[in-house]
């Protein structure tokens, strides 16, 4: 695909969204910013979801995955539709009911300031990683086929990017994320969609065959593994994949502000609930592009299946879905790949400037309580904010780009698993006990958990037969509730004596 077309189309894209942009910010304001004047509608709110929920990475890793772990991630699904009735049902109304902002408030009202912005750091360190891991991935794709051909160094192609998101984002906020990331849902569909019909109907063995047919007789399309001792066992995913989903979206700040934008708790429950829908389908029409690429490349390309090739390569299969929309579908599915991939990726970065503001604006420095600031002080260090983050994000894109060795979908849960943990365990302690450990012990608590996971999985279990998988979040998010609970049994004791 020509490179000029592809400018073109993400050119006519970017202009599309500093319009709405531009609209959605008039009257924005700073609640405006924050909770969008509390207006935002439900089902607007859960088509965005979508899109915040999938990422580049679902765009790109999930079907390239296909070939080495079958439909094994489908488990994970299951695990994520699970999770989302536990955030509608018990997280949302515990939001609801206490009237935050950030959802790290809750945290200082039921302990106290330190476990707020001890939630905040570990958010603002998850969310950054992860958003510059989805980020890396489009911008690879961009550079490889597009900026690349114009000389245009890889620096110069994230901050570019970068700094077209800062554009639509950093007046209007979250009234402004609910209509763009709605609308870059409806994009990362229908690229999809336009992608796989045009790849079937370019495909012999699925033409002659039917696709539902050629998805239900393939050795890949397994949905459950039932082998104990390995990674992708179906009770490890599905239960890895609740607490994921637990963790990554109901105690996220990213995902649930906008959810908090909704205007009752009712409305924001019907969002989770048509998210959780939405999410499983479309994961499935992920999962099926992967057998469809491979049935496609055993017609056109068969050598990028060597399993050979594969085996020393694994960062290749991410490179399947680009190779085939663009060098080989033609022009259409090109343009369309580029438009879903952008609206994937850009709806994961873009939010993600926001609510690292927000979190890092009320629960790390506190602004929005300082009386010594007046409104205007307050609104420039709000910007500086979004500013920094939009360059803390470049440079993790940039280390990513140095270091990333493996398929993004697999490095971005893994980081997930190792920062998620603590906040598992500080809500899980909030909200099922009466416990309240006090003082910085709870953050050194929050460092030494992740820690511990890390030992267990690079040394204690590198050489054993069982493999720890997805379910390393639920003993991370234990360890902490653990370190948490017998810290304020051991401070209360030690008060009573």
């Amino acid at each position: 695909m020509s490179p000029l077309l592809i400018f073109i189309g993400l050119a006519t894209y970017f202009l599309i969204l500093l319009f709405i942009g531009h609209i959605t910010s008039k009257t924005a304001g700073e609640d405006g910013y924050f909770l969008g004047n509390k207006q935002s509608i439900w089902w607007l709110v859960a088509i965005g979801m979508l899109s915040d929920s999938m990422s580049g990475v679902s765009f790109i890793s999930v079907p390239g995955n296909v070939f080495a772990a079958k439909f094994y991630y489908m488990q994970v699904v299951i695990g994520y539709v699970i999770g989302y009735l536990v955030i509608a049902y018990i997280l949302l109304p515990l939001y609801y009911k206490h009237n935050v902002t950030s959802i790290y408030s809750y945290l200082n009202t039921r302990f106290g300031t330190i476990h707020q912005k001890t939630g905040a750091l570990f958010f603002v360190l998850s969310r950054l990683t992860g958003s510059a891991g989805r980020l890396f991935l489009t911008a690879a794709i961009l550079q490889k086929f597009l900026f690349s051909q114009w000389d245009i160094p890889f620096v110069v192609t994230v901050a570019f990017i970068i700094g077209l998101i800062l554009a639509y984002t950093i007046k209007g906020g979250i009234r402004t994320l609910v209509f763009t990331d709605a609308l870059q849902s409806l994009f990362l569909v229908g690229g999809l969609v336009v992608c796989i019909a045009i790849m079937i109907s370019k495909t012999p063995s699925v033409v002659d065959h039917g696709a539902f047919r050629v998805v239900a007789d393939s050795e890949l399309s397994q949905i459950f593994n039932f082998n104990f001792w390995q990674k992708t066992f179906f009770l490890k995913q599905i239960i890895g994949g609740m607490f994921l989903c637990i963790a990554m979206t109901g105690l996220d700040q990213n995902m649930m502000q906008k959810n908090l934008s909704c205007k009752s708790l009712g409305e924001a429950q019907k969002n989770m609930l048509t998210t959780a829908g939405v999410v499983f389908f479309v994961n499935l029409l992920f999962l099926s592009l992967g057998i469809f690429m491979i049935e496609y490349l055993k017609s056109v390309d068969p050598g990028l299946l060597d399993p050979n090739h594969y085996a020393d390569k694994k960062v290749l299969t991410d490179m399947f879905f680009p190779h085939i929309a663009l060098d080989l579908l033609g022009p259409i599915a090109g343009m369309a790949f580029v438009l879903g991939l952008s609206a994937a990726t850009f709806s994961s970065a873009d939010s993600v400037l926001t609510t690292l503001t927000t979190s890092t604006y009320i629960d790390v420095l506190g602004i929005d309580s300082r009386t010594d600031l007046t409104t205007e002080q307050k609104h420039k260090r709000r910007v500086i904010l979004h500013i920094a983050f939009s360059v803390l994000l470049l440079l993790a894109i940039l280390v990513f780009y140095a270091f990333v060795k493996t398929t993004v979908i697999n490095l971005v849960l893994d980081i997930a698993n190792y920062t998620y943990g603590p906040l598992l365990g500080l809500f899980t302690l909030g909200i099922f006990t009466k416990a309240k450990p006090k003082g910085w012990g709870v953050l050194i608590i929050s460092l030494l958990a992740p820690l511990l996971c890390y030992f267990l999985v690079n040394y204690v279990a590198k050489d054993a037969k069982y493999q720890i998988g997805y379910e390393l979040l639920l003993i991370n998010g234990l360890l902490s509730f653990i370190g948490y609970y017998l810290l304020s049994k051991i401070q209360n004791k030690s008060q009573s004596v």
